[in-house]
């Protein structure tokens, strides 16, 4: 085997862990595979003897090229949450095949993405790559230009956006999710009596304007809120069944649902509840009120 070949056959050894790491970082399958054909073409570029670690070099390598790409987008203000993305938008066919880039984002955590997308450029890239890929903070230091000690201090921040802050009470916490699954089980599943179980008699939905999507003529543009669990519990089984990309996360402190098709946030379910049972559900898709919001991973 050749120089060349024998480069080539090291760099698809190294690729997922390269394609891993790049997609935690830019939260964008496309943009991850940039990332690691750049890596390619700089390793082209260099004398590969003279790496101890080619791995290791071309995680930095990596690492570096989404640094540059994440501080790009903070400076062109790229990716807003005013840019609606809907379950119904990824559909396979389209560029980038979607449907790899969803299987990949839920394998993740739609959660994690979410709360990534909310760090610092150097936050995000310390935590990844320290609490995801276990890279010491002396190599952490150099990618981003700054000491061992502040390499920790940003993956500290960063993790502590990830998990959110104490809850009141763990018990609490354990009883509100294991709630919120049954209702997302039950959603799913169309299963009227498991939803009905979750809900108080009198449960409230309440969904706002930018998240009614079937909303008539007459009504688009305004909210709309329903009393009574029997009254809208079925038209709302009727608009979820079959939903993807929803996965269960801390909103404010309080477990409830998201809405994140390929790790892009759309809509929130904001839950209240009273012994045991939920009591409102705000559906929340409005850019400003989501960018509000406070989400940790479950």
């Amino acid at each position: 085997m050749g120089e060349q070949g024998w480069l080539t056959e090291r760099f698809e050894e190294n690729r997922p862990r390269l394609r891993g790491v790049a997609y935690r970082m830019l939260g964008s399958l496309s943009e991850a595979e940039d990332a690691v054909q750049e890596a390619w073409l700089r390793l082209n570029r260099t004398d590969a003897a003279t790496l101890d670690n080619l791995g290791g070099w071309l995680t930095t390598v990596v690492s570096r090229v989404c640094l540059d790409m994440l501080r790009s987008r903070k400076s062109r203000r790229e990716e807003p949450l005013d840019v609606q993305v809907t379950a119904a938008s990824v559909v396979p066919g389209e560029a980038g095949d979607p449907e790899a880039e969803a299987v990949l984002a839920d394998s993740i955590g739609l959660a994690l993405l979410v709360v990534l997308d909310t760090l610092t450029p150097a936050e995000r890239l310390a935590f990844v790559l320290h609490d995801l890929f276990a890279m010491p903070f002396d190599e952490i230091g150099s990618i981003v230009g700054r000491s061992p000690a502040a390499a920790k201090q940003l993956a500290s921040r960063g993790r502590r956006r990830v998990r959110g802050s104490p809850a009141p009470s763990n018990a609490d916490r354990a009883r509100q999710r294991e709630v919120v699954e049954a209702f997302l089980r039950a959603a799913r599943a169309g299963d009227v009596d498991g939803l009905l179980a979750v809900l108080d008699p009198d449960a409230v939905v309440r969904i706002d304007a930018a998240a009614r999507i079937d909303a008539p003529p007459a009504e688009v543009g305004k909210a709309r809120e329903v009393r009574g669990a029997s009254t809208w519990v079925r038209q709302f089984i009727a608009l979820s069944r079959g939903l993807r990309f929803v996965e269960p996360a801390l909103i404010n402190g309080s477990a409830g649902l998201i809405l994140a098709p390929r790790g892009k946030l759309s809509r929130v379910l904001i839950f209240s509840f009273a012994n045991a049972r939920v009591t409102r559900v705000e559906v929340i898709a409005d850019p400003a009120r989501l960018r509000e919001l406070d989400i940790a991973v479950l």
